[in-house]
């Protein structure tokens, strides 16, 4: 795992993004930010009262945190310029200029305006909001990625069995978002987590399984229906990709069992992308491979919104909030290159 995490960090100090931090004064926030700028990882947008930001620096002896740029979100430059941005973006809905005017000081909404705006690359927060409250605000400014309209959530999965996926390294998704996707968004999901896995992971080819309870046929049900034409959808919409399915889970990952279940598929046996077919298995999952057989879980990776948002477990810890600081900064790199 510390390879993975050293390549993501290296790839992130190789070309610094600017990412901002909603949650300013929250203490696990403030400490892996001083230690992304110590590393000098990324460049980093807090947003909060500054003399609180100052004040709790110099209670936990955090003497980098100065080479952030923090904005008061009751108070700055920009103020009038990104409420404008929001009414511009929202009078459509029903938004008055008066209400963007309080929502332009909420953290959450006025970081995705620095995105919006050109002025910060991406976003995480979620030690201290809800992950609808962090999503909410991305959705209605900064969208979902072109030709793509669900947002899901990869985790990438270190696993202790090399002989699998990449060296033992599997992405899942969607383990986060969406309950019930359609065949539709399946297909996006598919590309999304290859994306991610290209991005953060740097799998250069990734090779993915869209699972069942079925392999090629051999069960009946429009479960299964649903998965065989999300395979055919995933194909147009990335026609580049390696993609297979319907696959059981060991028929994607054991080399003797694809060739068996699904000869002449270049993906059995050999996927490194697993997609689930409902949140609900991909929760399941993931938890139990985590759990039971003691792989990191590192996610999960919000991915299919035009800029990069993350979002944190409440739970986090320190070093969960720097290592997404730093995939946040790789999917910026990626999202910039297109």
């Amino acid at each position: 795992m510390l390879n993975l995490i050293n390549s993501i960090v290296a790839r992130a100090k190789a070309d610094r993004q600017r990412i901002v931090l909603p949650e300013g004064t929250e203490e696990r926030t403030l400490k892996a930010a001083n230690q992304i700028l110590t590393d000098e990882v990324a460049d980093l947008i807090l947003l909060g009262d500054p003399t609180e930001i100052a004040e709790a620096a110099a209670k936990w002896g955090l003497g980098n945190i100065n080479k952030a740029t923090i904005i008061n979100p009751l108070n700055h430059p920009k103020k009038e310029e990104y409420t404008q941005l929001l009414f511009d973006i929202r009078k459509s809905k029903g938004m008055t200029m008066e209400q963007a005017a309080t929502l332009v000081e909420n953290p959450l909404y006025l970081g995705c305006l620095i995105i919006k705006n050109g002025d910060a690359d991406g976003q995480l927060a979620g030690a201290r909001n809800t992950t609808g409250d962090v999503l909410r605000p991305a959705l209605q400014i900064i969208k979902t990625v072109p030709g793509i309209t669900v947002v899901s959530g990869a985790m990438l999965l270190l696993t202790h069995a090399p002989e699998y996926g990449q060296n033992g390294l599997l992405l899942m998704g969607d383990v986060a978002v969406t309950p019930v996707p359609t065949a539709e968004q399946l297909a996006q999901i598919a590309v999304c987590t290859a994306q991610t896995a290209k991005a953060v992971a740097g799998i250069e080819e990734p090779k993915v399984a869209l699972l069942s309870f079925s392999t090629k046929g051999s069960a009946k049900h429009e479960l299964v229906d649903k998965v065989v034409e999300a395979v055919k959808l995933t194909k147009e919409l990335d026609p580049n990709l390696q993609v297979d399915g319907e696959l059981q889970a060991d028929a994607a990952l054991v080399p003797e069992i694809g060739q068996s279940k699904a000869p002449g598929s270049t993906i059995a046996g050999h996927a490194n992308v697993l997609i689930v077919p409902s949140l609900e298995v991909g929760n399941i999952s993931y938890k139990l491979v985590q759990r039971l057989g003691h792989a990191d879980a590192i996610g999960p990776i919000l991915q299919g919104i035009a800029r990069p948002v993350n979002d944190l477990s409440r739970g986090c810890s320190i070093e969960d909030v720097y290592r997404m600081i730093a995939i946040t900064a790789n999917q910026a790199i990626a999202a910039k290159k297109g």
